[in-house]
């Protein structure tokens, strides 16, 4: 399983987020919502200092990343992040590993 972050959406973290080289982002299972695997829940984003990490990527010095404990929810899928052009907002695809 990776972590797949897009030129756009690197840009997006950038100028929404203030993000910069030595922050953190995790993605992590939230309930409420959907996802293609799991009915009940959805997944969320934020700013925020690994405890357990169980699988990271670094793009020019920031760490995407998910906890040990969050990552049943990929279903052994990649995560793609990426930008909706229209809305200007994360665009979340989820690729057989």
């Amino acid at each position: 399983m990776k972590i797949v972050v897009s030129q756009e959406a690197l840009k997006w973290f950038k100028y929404e987020m203030d993000v910069q080289a030595g922050d953190y982002i995790r993605f992590y299972a939230r309930y409420g919502g959907s996802s293609p695997f799991h009915e009940g829940f959805s997944l969320g984003m934020n700013r925020e200092i690994p405890h357990d990490l169980g699988i990271e990527t670094m793009i020019e010095g920031i760490h995407f990343y998910i906890e040990k404990d969050d990552l049943w929810f990929f279903n052994e899928h990649d995560l793609q992040v990426s930008v909706n052009p229209e809305l200007d907002e994360l665009k979340y695809s989820y690729l057989n590993a």
